[in-house]
Order: C-alpha cells, then structure tokens, then sequence
C-alpha cells in the first residue's frame, strides 16, 4: 500500500489505518497548486491591516494618550437605557471595564497599533500565515466581542481559512523559504509530495 504525504507525517487510527482530508479538503488545504488563490487572499486580507494599522500608528490618541481606545471601550460597556448594549456577554464587559479602570488602554492602544501593522505585513510577505491569521483573527474577534461589526466578520472569515491553509498559504511568500527549516509539510523537496511503500507484514503459513 502507498500513502502519499508531506513531509513524511501520516496520521493513523488505533488499527493503523491512514487517516487523510477529502481529496477537496487536500486540494483547497495540502497542495501547492492552489496557493495562487491564497496569496490573494492573504494580501488582501494583510492590506486591511496595515491600513488600520498605520492610521493608528500615525494617531497620537493611539501612541501616546491612548484616548482612542479609551472612547472605544467607555462606549462599548455602556448599557443603554433601551435597546440592545454593544457587549452581549456580561464577563467581556467586566473583562474590558477592569482595563479601563485600570488604565491599561495607554499601553494596550498601542499593542492594538502595532499589531494591526505587523499582522498585515506578515500576511503580504507570507511570513508564517498561520501564526498571523490567527492573530488577526483573534483582533477581529475581540472587535465583534466588543459590538463592532463592520467587516470584522469577514475578515475573520478569511483568518479561519489562511488558518486552515497554513501549510500553503505562504508557499509564495517568505514561508516558502523558511518553513522548511521547521519541518513544514513541504520537507525540503520544495512542495513535491513523497510517495512511501509500507511494508506488508510476513504472513505464515501453517
């Protein structure tokens, strides 16, 4: 029996059966040929970070007061007299109302910065996509957390699949380059697919 893999890893059950993605899942997820679409996605996706990073990084409210976050999270836990309050979850807004009373949106406006703007050059460089959609997810989920939707959804959305893709995403970008030093999925046979025999076990007979 042959397996075709990457890098060498195949996963498999208790009974030592191969556990493998749907050919769709491979095709999408595991091969090289579709990372055309992601390199797309990925610098579509960084270019709306370090745009909002740079209007941050740019803003004194930001980089030095912080009173820019400060305002966002003092409107976020308002709780309106009618209607629906921006934050749904009661520990979130605990969670956001300790940091403003504690002062801490001095520092963590620029955190928001900074992050933003490395984010999106990680994502246009394809410098461990991975790593940097998850981070940029987790930025788009805490904004919707905090009541902001715009196209924080969708450019979640997108986070989760870069995420699902990691192995791809940054075949044409710095990834391509680096990870192999870590043992990606490509080894270092530059993306082509290995092909290994197992060897079948030695049957007696009586």
């Amino acid at each position: 029996m042959k397996d075709t893999i990457m890098n060498d890893h195949i996963v498999r059950d208790t009974q030592d059966h191969a556990i493998t993605n749907p050919p769709i899942a491979h095709f999408f997820y595991d091969d090289t040929r579709f990372a055309v679409v992601w390199l797309v996605v990925r610098v579509l996706l960084g270019w709306q970070w370090v745009q909002a990073g740079l209007h941050k990084l740019n803003d004194p409210a930001w980089m030095d007061t912080g009173a820019a976050l400060k305002g966002y999270w003092s409107n976020a836990v308002k709780i309106p007299a009618t209607g629906t309050p921006p934050i749904t979850f009661d520990w979130y807004r605990s969670l956001i109302q300790g940091l403003l009373d504690s002062g801490s949106y001095v520092w963590f406006a620029k955190l928001v910065a900074i992050s933003e703007f490395l984010v999106g050059v990680a994502l246009i460089l394809g410098l461990f996509v991975g790593i940097a959609a998850f981070a940029g997810g987790f930025m788009n989920w805490n904004y919707i957390m905090a009541g902001t939707a715009s196209t924080n959804p969708l450019l979640f959305v997108a986070a989760i699949l870069l995420i699902l893709a990691w192995k791809t995403a940054g075949y044409y970008g710095l990834d391509r380059f680096l990870l192999p030093y870590l043992s990606t999925p490509w080894g270092r046979r530059d993306g082509l697919s290995k092909k290994i025999e197992k060897p079948q076990a030695a049957v007696s007979i009586n």
